[in-house]
């Protein structure tokens, strides 16, 4: 109902058509920096090394896309979902026949994901598999426009902050930097500030909103792939106001450094450098203001699908792609440059996926899950102890 007829146009123009890079003569004879714009508008600068990279990428999502209409045309077009059963008699009766289906789906599934999902399809999917439409549809089907029609007009907190950095989300995209762009993220946040107040808005959630808005078919889509991800995907808590959930995972990312990349974790000591440097923003962004927008919805493919561990394979990956930089490290400030030119040349996810998921090793939600828990208790003091400290300064101000 909200998508705009540019928006409809900027979604044609940049999600089926994957066009090859072809830098000048002389930019390949010189080796300078090239632009060029990705499949989602995004303005992106590298070498011609970069773009031949990206031209590679793209051929390999083509022939995807080969598998993925092949499997379709097979097996049918929504193959991915488990299959329905209708009667608890139909059930008994193709309880073991079922069973070994669903396990040959989800493993051609998982496979398929982590080789990623064609851009054409990705909405369909993600919706699907992420729980989105399952979460829309235990709402009346005006839901959506009737949120928005209701908080339209109304001033809070939230509504001031967002407004503060809509100008401020992927300034110069080609549809985001829009009056259109800017009125249809403003919708999506706000209506969510609303219908979760103790979450309301919170600084990062508006590139994460503005993504979604470039991959879904309308605004209603993304509002509801934005309230699955923050209800159902991520860790409760981690926009909250004081931002619990996003502290305890940085704690929790910090065990895991140790315990998969020991020698990094230990050069990083010496170092007094802390994670939640680049960490926190890579958590709270999901990636998207780190990494080539193609990676970062390579990476969003796999944790709509497998949840929020997918962000603690990557974010470990990118130090392990490292390593052997980060080691010869003497500052702070050398490490934070490192990671930050890696993710912002990190244009083939398959090379960052393979080191999450084959080098980085195993982790089980269940396992991680542990770990929150393990550091919940620590967090939550020190977030008291800060609160107390606060009031005790407010309170001297005031005398």
């Amino acid at each position: 109902m909200y998508q705009t007829h540019s928006q409809r146009e900027f979604a044609i123009e940049f999600q089926p058509q994957i066009h090859i890079l072809r830098p000048s003569i002389h930019s390949r004879r010189a080796n300078i920096v090239v632009k060029f714009q990705d499949l989602y508008g995004f303005t992106v600068e590298g070498n011609v090394d970069d773009v031949n990279i990206l031209n590679e990428v793209r051929e390999k999502v083509r022939q995807q896309g080969r598998v993925w209409w092949a499997l379709e045309a097979s097996k049918g077009a929504n193959w991915y979902l488990q299959p329905q059963v209708s009667s608890l008699t139909e059930g008994i009766a193709l309880k073991s026949s079922l069973k070994l289906s669903n396990l040959t789906n989800a493993i051609t599934l998982k496979r398929l994901i982590r080789k990623g999902i064609p851009p054409v399809l990705r909405p369909k999917v993600w919706f699907s598999l992420s729980g989105a439409a399952k979460k829309k549809s235990t709402v009346p089907e005006s839901y959506y426009s009737d949120l928005i029609k209701a908080v339209e007009g109304k001033v809070t907190a939230a509504t001031k902050q967002i407004d503060h950095d809509l100008p401020r989300t992927f300034p110069g995209h080609p549809w985001l930097d829009t009056p259109e762009g800017h009125a249809a993220l403003r919708r999506v946040l706000v209506g969510y500030s609303f219908r979760d107040s103790d979450v309301g808005y919170c600084q990062g959630l508006n590139y994460v909103a503005a993504l979604l808005l470039l991959v879904m078919k309308t605004e209603e889509d993304a509002f509801w792939m934005l309230a699955v991800l923050l209800e159902n995907v991520l860790v409760s808590d981690c926009y909250t106001n004081n931002l619990s959930g996003c502290h305890v995972e940085q704690r929790v990312f910090q065990d895991l450094l140790v315990k998969k990349c020991p020698r990094i974790a230990t050069q990083l000591e010496e170092l007094e450098f802390d994670v939640s440097l680049v960490a926190t923003e890579w958590f709270l962004c999901l990636f998207s203001k780190s990494l080539p927008s193609e990676t970062t919805l390579r990476v969003w493919d796999v944790l709509f699908y497998e949840g929020a561990k997918v962000l603690f394979h990557v974010a470990l990956a990118i130090f392990k792609m490292k390593e052997e930089e980060l080691l010869q490290t003497h500052h702070v400030g050398d490490v934070i440059n490192i990671l930050q030119k890696t993710t912002h040349h990190l244009f083939d996810p398959d090379e960052l996926l393979t080191v999450a998921f084959d080098k980085i090793g195993s982790m089980t939600t269940n396992t991680i899950s542990k770990e929150r828990k393990k550091q919940e208790p620590a967090v939550m003091a020190e977030l008291d102890q800060r609160l107390r400290r606060l009031n005790s300064i407010k309170m001297d101000d005031e005398k």
